[in-house]
């Protein structure tokens, strides 16, 4: 079928996880690896057996014959690298989040033209609860969808050995904070869900920064959210109501419920060594029965491999990736007007 030959540029922790499973998968080459800390690109081209180094993607891109390179860097500057991939004639595999604003990715669905390109946000649609779950949607056995309900908190730890990386809470090198970093994955698998068929028109949200007794825990002058809360109303009379927060003083909770006219679906996104899916079907005679419709293993390694796998296959078969670059556009676009009604504290209409 060939082999793919990849270029990685970004070869931090994210990067590393990228290199693990491309340097094995039977269909990919890694040619040649990039860093703006030279030290960084070296020690991950010994540890993965990579015969190439740079110190920057334009050197990359003159000095190594690839097909795809896999962006893993933060979020402020991968569209600029990204255009210039794209001006080479090279496929692309964008880290999550696709970019800081829908204007940055609509400025590379400009420039891609007939080019491979995604982004990494379809990650947690490789577990197999995934498809059980759309397959379970899909055959209607909730009836009509009411209310979707995601919400996942987690508690402050206490003081870090290490503070966070200043990126993750900054939004003028991450456009964001949690919504950033995790919104678009919980977007891109709830659209995933209903074959991107779901039509939001009006959204309400706020959002909130970390509250003061746990700002020593992360990097100084961070400026970006730690909790936010959205209500999306769609055109069919779904409401869609979604929560993410970290640094919290709560307790933990993690979980999505579908409700429709006939039942609820209730599940986990992320992986777990003992997951379930979990159907509460309404009865005339016997009210609400609750069963267990799905159970398995899960593990982190399916999470990232999926990635990979689907990205070499996408090149080989000439399609787009899970998430192609339009929908990592829709993603961002709704990300960002969530944003937009939480900083001026009213609705705001969405259009795409």
């Amino acid at each position: 079928m060939g082999v793919v030959k990849l270029g990685v540029i970004g070869c931090g922790i994210i990067g590393k996880v990228h290199l693990k499973f491309a340097t094995s998968h039977p269909m990919a080459e890694v040619v040649a690896v990039a860093d703006i800390v030279e030290e960084k690109a070296k020690e991950a081209a010994t540890q993965f057996g990579i015969p190439k180094v740079y110190s920057d993607p334009e050197s990359l891109l003159r000095g190594s014959e690839i097909d795809g390179l896999i962006l893993a860097f933060q979020t402020s500057g991968r569209a600029e690298v990204a255009l210039k991939v794209f001006a080479h004639g090279k496929h692309v595999l964008i880290e999550k989040p696709v970019a800081m604003n829908a204007e940055e990715v609509k400025k590379m669905l400009a420039a891609k033209g007939n080019l491979i390109a995604g982004c990494c946000s379809c990650r947690y649609r490789f577990l197999p609860s995934f498809n059980f779950v759309k397959s379970f949607l899909e055959s209607g056995a909730l009836g009509q969808i009411r209310l979707i309900r995601i919400r996942t908190v987690k508690p402050d730890e206490g003081p870090p050995k290490i503070l966070p990386p200043a990126w993750r809470l900054k939004r003028d090198l991450n456009g964001g904070g949690i919504l950033m970093n995790w919104g678009c994955y919980d977007l891109d698998y709830l659209f995933a869900l209903f074959n991107w068929q779901l039509k939001p028109k009006w959204v309400v949200a706020n959002a909130w920064k970390i509250p003061p007794p746990f700002e020593p825990h992360v990097a100084p002058n961070s400026d970006a959210e730690t909790h936010i809360t959205a209500l999306l109303l769609c055109e069919d009379g779904l409401t869609i109501s979604y929560e993410r927060g970290e640094y919290m003083p709560t307790a933990y909770e993690e979980g999505w419920e579908i409700i429709g006219e006939k039942g609820s679906l209730r599940f986990r996104m992320t992986p777990e060594r003992f997951k379930t899916v979990n159907f509460y079907e309404a009865s005339t005679e016997a009210g609400v029965m609750p069963k267990i419709v799905w159970q398995g293993e899960e593990n982190w390694d399916t999470v990232h491999e999926g990635v990979i796998d689907d990205f070499v296959r996408a090149i080989l078969e000439g399609r787009q990736p899970a998430t192609s670059l339009e929908q990592a556009f829709f993603v961002q676009k709704l990300t960002d007007t969530i944003y937009e009604s939480a900083f001026k504290n009213e609705p705001v209409r969405f259009q795409i």
